[in-house]
């Protein structure tokens, strides 16, 4: 991994890590010393790249009665929300990987 990926695969981290945080992004920047306008360009530059989707473990205790859906988190910041049904997670894993 060259320099460049090595600093992009850092923000799309970084931003990650705020999306997940709760907290603002003036204050995860503040925080963290990093620069608001920095922070902003990267995730602008990174969603408007056609990067491939990365699948992370997800581990989820599904309850008898009613289980939460299943939550993925995009590389590009997007969260997909998919009803605890083998099928339908299945259709979707299907369609991901179709646009990678």
């Amino acid at each position: 991994m060259n320099k460049q990926e090595q600093r992009r695969e850092l923000w799309r981290q970084t931003i990650a890590q705020q999306e997940t945080s709760g907290l603002s992004i003036r204050a995860y920047c503040r925080g963290r010393g990093l620069k608001e306008h920095a922070f902003y360009g990267w995730r602008q530059r990174l969603r408007k790249q056609n990067t491939p989707v990365r699948f992370a473990l997800v581990e989820t205790k599904p309850d008898e009665q009613t289980a939460p859906p299943i939550e993925l988190l995009l590389a590009s910041g997007d969260r997909l929300r998919i009803p605890h049904h083998a099928a339908t997670l299945k259709l979707v894993l299907a369609v991901l990987r179709e646009q990678a």
